[in-house]
């Protein structure tokens, strides 16, 4: 791969030796460097592709990491990792002990902020702003945010906070690519498109004092392009008009600049150089094209969002990457969001009561055909969990039987909601929670395993954990018909093979089945585990309980295991503080059943990104790992006895 002037730079400094030129060359070189590493490790791409000029401006501009530069969401950061020393690692993206997918902190001090989650750069540069003035440094913070992220109440929270700090230095930067992973949705992302287009139409005829001297220097505003891939190119000032129209970020105390081309690397230089010089809290909107670069991806963003590792040609008009969906296709058992996706609509053809949630998450969570079949009966409510869940009460509350499909990590940012709106009220409020357990690549920020711990304590909730794609169906049927809160957590990925019969049967609550009766040792398996311990019990002769219900949990079942055996194994995909084998131990002791127990989980770490088998094999998880460490803790136990 030929790149001439990236390979001569190895930090932001090495950029700022370049004329401004010089620059637009340096973003095809990344561009394809970028189309390089993805189809060979998978990541996020359309994001990254859209952020490249943005990236190399403020680099080019700003002085990090004594400037801090914080990154909402973390995934359209890799031409960032690309300019501060990492390009040379970038085939490790993603991979055990190669580059994380996001921002960390310990991978380098231009991560000034780690992220995964979304809405969090504003607050976070703030405290960055107030601490370098209370420290008297000269330092300049700028959080750039994007992607759908400014839909958040977190996002607004902090503008509201620093809006009202005059004497604090703070850039937010607000790439608008009229996107998250799906299309924005509501009223701010409506509120900004027209804006963009009034600044089309050229209906600006005042030039705001304190933007004048950038924006007298800018080429004229063009024509908004028609056809999709077509960069967006809009240069503006603010004139009372728009002042009435866009008053939203003054009002919040932000002098505001825009809106300005997001690919124009000269422009962002010349517009970030006059605002990194300017006082108190500033606003730039800047707007992008996610793939910009890459055709399919400008064609469909949605699609090229994440890709999978697939070979790629190397023409970026004509070539093709592997995308999530297109590996999803191919796989030989369906996954168990398809599962939970085809058991969706046939509740809802039997029940006009159910209206499916989710925040901004349509395609990842399986509600693209739930929202064409039934489409005044799905809302995807944006980036904002917190009030997806609220808003699932309200519906409770008014006799509709709403169904919340999110993701494990992303429930927790909606945990006072989950308690003090549902599960306090008591209304039937059914949670699909989607990747528990360890995801993989995405690592710690995304990681599903702490589901099962935080909601244990909750009360009124019912937790399912299904162990194959029949027993999700049968448990998410089982609790959609409860008049009460309830959980069903599944994987991702696809499931096990096993038939999956299309009817809405269901299950008795808080009861588990013995998958194969042994002896001495009793293997108690919640979800995505008892497959691995059938095939463990085969070797040691145990008994394998599939328990379904981690609460309420079978207090029965448990009682008649420890009674029976002489050992008990506690196998889960969660943490093990306060997860299903502290619910087993609990009911034992409440019952005076106590026996020597072993508790298999996530242990008390932050877990790695990588492949999910490496990491659950690294965690003695996997099915060989799990058979040693039982084989020698009954060991230790029979010969301490």
């Amino acid at each position: 791969m030929n790149t001439p002037l990236l390979s001569s730079i190895q930090n932001p400094n090495d950029l700022k030796q370049l004329s401004e030129n010089q620059l637009p060359q340096v973003a095809q070189e990344i561009r394809e460097l970028l189309l390089d590493s993805i189809q060979k490790t998978g990541g996020h791409f359309a994001s990254n592709l859209g952020a490249v000029e943005l990236t190399l401006a403020l680099h080019y501009v700003y002085n990090a990491p004594h400037d801090h530069l914080v990154w909402d969401v973390g995934h359209q950061t890799y031409p960032h990792k690309i300019l501060t020393g990492r390009k040379d690692r970038m085939d490790t993206m993603r991979q055990y002990q190669g580059l994380a997918g996001f921002p960390k902190r310990c991978e380098s001090e231009y991560d000034v902020f780690g992220v995964g989650h979304s809405s969090t750069s504003i607050g976070a540069a703030l405290g960055m702003a107030v601490a370098d003035k209370l420290h008297g440094s000269d330092a300049r913070s700028v959080a750039i945010i994007g992607d759908g992220a400014m839909t958040a109440g977190q996002a607004f929270e902090a503008l509201n906070n620093a809006g009202d700090m005059s004497d604090v230095n703070l850039l937010v930067i607000l790439n608008d690519n009229e996107m998250s992973i799906s299309p924005n949705v509501g009223a701010l992302p409506k509120h900004l498109a027209r804006h963009v287009m009034r600044d089309m139409r050229g209906v600006l005829h005042e030039i705001k004092t304190q933007s004048a001297k950038v924006l007298d220097k800018l080429p004229a505003v063009k024509e908004i392009a028609e056809k999709a891939e077509q960069t967006i190119k809009t240069f503006a000032s603010e004139s009372e008009h728009v002042q009435q129209s866009l008053g939203l970020f003054e009002n919040f105390g932000f002098e505001y600049t825009g809106a300005v081309d997001g690919h124009n690397i000269a422009q962002l230089v010349q517009v970030l150089r006059e605002l990194r010089g300017k006082k108190g809290p500033q606003l730039l909107h800047v707007i992008t094209k996610k793939g910009n670069g890459y055709k399919l991806a400008e064609n469909n963003p949605v699609k090229y969002h994440a890709v999978g590792k697939a070979p790629a040609a190397a023409n970026p008009d004509s070539g093709s990457l592997k995308t999530e969906a297109s590996a999803a296709q191919a796989a030989p058992a369906p996954t168990y969001t398809e599962v939970f996706a085809d058991w969706l609509a046939d509740q809802a053809q039997a029940d006009e009561r159910l209206i499916a949630i989710t925040p901004a998450m349509i395609e990842g969570s399986g509600l693209v055909a739930f929202a064409q079949q039934f489409p005044n009966r799905c809302f995807d409510v944006g980036i904002a969990e917190q009030h997806a869940v609220t808003f699932a009460a309200g519906l409770a509350c008014a006799e509709a039987k709403p169904v919340v499909a999110i993701y494990s990590t992303f429930l927790q940012r909606a945990y006072d909601q989950l308690l003090h709106d549902v599960a306090l009220q008591n209304l039937p409020v059914l949670f699909a929670i989607d990747r528990a357990g360890i995801v993989g690549a995405d690592g710690p920020t995304h990681a599903g395993v702490y589901d099962l711990s935080y909601l244990r304590c909750v009360p009124n909730m019912v937790i399912a954990a299904p162990s194959d794609e029949q027993e999700c169906r049968l448990l998410l049927s089982t609790c959609y018909a409860l008049n009460q809160p309830a959980a069903v957590r599944y994987p991702r990925g696809t499931g096990i093979g096993v038939n999956v019969v299309r009817d809405l049967a269901t299950v008795p609550v808080g009861k588990g089945i013995l998958r194969r009766q042994g002896q001495r040792i009793a293997l108690i398996a919640f979800g995505s585990m008892v497959q691995p311990a059938l095939g463990i019990a085969e070797q040691l002769n145990a008994t394998v309980a599939d328990m379904r219900f981690v609460k309420p949990i079978d207090g029965d079942l448990l009682q008649e295991l420890a009674q029976t055996h002489d050992y008990l194994v506690c196998l889960e995909e969660n943490t093990t503080q306060g997860g299903a084998g502290s619910a087993v131990l609990e009911s034992l002791a409440f019952s005076g059943c106590l026996k020597p127990t072993l508790l298999c989980g996530i242990p008390d770490i932050v877990t790695e990104h990588g492949d999910t088998a490496l990491l659950m094999d690294k965690m003695g998880l996997s099915e060989q790992a799990l058979l040693k460490r039982i084989e020698d803790w009954v060991a230790a136990q029979s010969k301490a006895a």
